[in-house]
């Protein structure tokens, strides 16, 4: 889903350098009231996760890659403004040492991957606990099957929305570009691919692939902290209390 150097035009890449800037200063601000001294290795550890499961890259139509992101189990440990920085920082490392991903890009990438998915997979596992997100429930005691189902529907929805809602803007972002930078031929300067061909190709790569292994892997993680850590995970932390 890393989009490289090249494929975006201004127009569109400096409008969403600044979004992610302002995501970056209220997520900064914001750690100090989410993130304890007790949690903050848990910053580094998502970081880098996040950092080697995106190496993962396999090469699709339309100029870019697929792969997991690891924002979902992220947003779910550390909170989604929290999940912000660590994506971020992984996807700006990756860009400017390893070539994944352009420099001019950095912004949009951030924006997809570090913004976009952190907030949905967030939310859409909210939503799918409803009120039996509180562990405190007999839906969650010992042997409580029903609690258990729903606990790992919630957190593969969310990894698996989460990414799929961002390879969709990321494609919606690729098929904008003939309409919005063309020469004089009507020719495409950036990436030369149409709404109608971009955004079929980016969906059915994540929703039939690549999204299932991104909630595979969140549920897999999240079930593993609610086991040993229960304490570390943002998204159930307030209902506990």
């Amino acid at each position: 889903m890393h989009i490289p150097d090249g494929y975006l035009s201004p127009q569109t890449y400096l409008p969403l350098y600044g979004v992610s800037f302002a995501f970056w200063a209220i997520a900064l601000r914001k750690l100090k009231s989410e993130l304890s001294v007790k949690h903050i290795p848990y910053l580094a550890m998502t970081a880098a996760f996040s950092f080697i499961i995106q190496m993962f890259n396999i090469p699709i139509p339309g100029g870019t890659t697929g792969h997991a992101v690891g924002a979902g189990i992220a947003a779910l440990l550390l909170g989604p403004w929290t999940a912000v920085i660590a994506v971020s920082v992984a996807l700006i490392i990756q860009a400017i040492v390893f070539g994944d991903g352009g420099i001019t890009a950095i912004g949009a990438n951030c924006f997809n991957m570090a913004v976009v998915m952190p907030f949905t997979s967030y939310w859409v596992f909210k939503l799918a606990m409803g009120k039996s997100k509180n562990l405190s429930s007999p839906l969650f005691s010992k042997g409580g099957k029903g609690g258990f189902a729903r606990l790992s529907i919630a957190s593969f929805l969310s990894g698996y929305i989460g990414l799929s809602i961002s390879a969709v803007i990321t494609a919606v972002e690729f098929g904008i570009q003939p309409i919005i930078a063309a020469d004089a031929d009507g020719k495409p300067l950036y990436a030369p691919y149409p709404l109608s061909v971009a955004v079929p190709v980016m969906a059915l790569e994540h929703l039939l692939l690549f999204g299932i292994i991104e909630g595979v892997v969140t549920a897999m993680l999240l079930k593993y902290f609610l086991k040993h850590e229960p304490d570390a995970v943002y998204a159930i932390r307030g209902d506990r209390q």
